[in-house]
């Protein structure tokens, strides 16, 4: 059964609603994630000077998704069960979000006094081996490196999904806010930037395949 301009528009919002619900909710129960702290100016975190690595865009997200058939239809008092337009379950939906929102807390997580190998390693299990040398890359570039040792740059970072801006049948791409509560010598304070993530995969194992500004690859 087709589904009208309301039905589809409602469940976007129940999809955008959830989503936005269960990144508060992984990142308040991770261990290793410290409370959000208040945003602060918007600027790009210090030690990633331009992060675009994102992979084969997944399939947009859509709104003619058909049900399958023999699928009853939601009723004017009924919630929709937007699983069943959906190529994942709510588990696996679960455990994408759990993946991007601790590699979001890693990301915006590190030290001047620490390794490029070390910041990495805080990723191990998280990221494909492609970003994984993108991200290190980035992070020890001459410019960028200096001016974290020179200033004594320490982190703490947080992370809170807010959308999910695409989906395909083994990838998710997620809206999520990124901060990061820094201490140094010069322009510390808390920050936040908006990226795209995007995270590959299926049922409870994915990776962070891909992150760009929220920005990027938008009219």
């Amino acid at each position: 059964m087709e589904l009208n301009a309301t039905q589809r528009k409602l469940v976007f919002a129940v999809i955008v609603f959830i989503l936005a619900g269960l990144g508060v909710y992984l990142l308040d129960s991770a261990e290793s994630g410290p409370s959000q702290a208040s945003t602060g100016p918007t600027r790009p975190p210090s030690h990633h000077p331009h992060p675009s690595t994102t992979p084969a865009s997944p399939s947009p997200t859509t709104s003619d998704t058909s049900p399958p058939a023999g699928s009853p239809s939601a009723g004017p008092s009924q919630t929709p069960d937007i699983y069943q337009w959906l190529p994942f379950s709510k588990a696996a939906l679960a455990s994408a979000a759990s993946v991007t929102t601790r590699f979001g807390v890693a990301y915006a997580t590190f030290s001047y006094t620490e390794k490029t190998s070390t910041y990495i390693a805080s990723m191990h299990g998280l990221i494909s081996p492609t970003l994984s040398g993108q991200i290190a890359a980035a992070y020890s570039a001459p410019g960028v490196a200096r001016l974290r040792t020179s200033r004594k740059q320490v982190s703490t970072g947080s992370a809170n999904i807010t959308s999910m801006r695409a989906f395909g049948p083994s990838s998710i791409t997620f809206v999520v806010s990124i901060t990061e509560k820094l201490t140094a010598t010069k322009d510390g304070g808390p920050s936040t930037t908006s990226y795209a993530v995007t995270v590959t995969g299926g049922g409870t194992n994915w990776q962070v395949s891909g992150i760009e500004y929220q920005s990027q690859g938008q009219s």
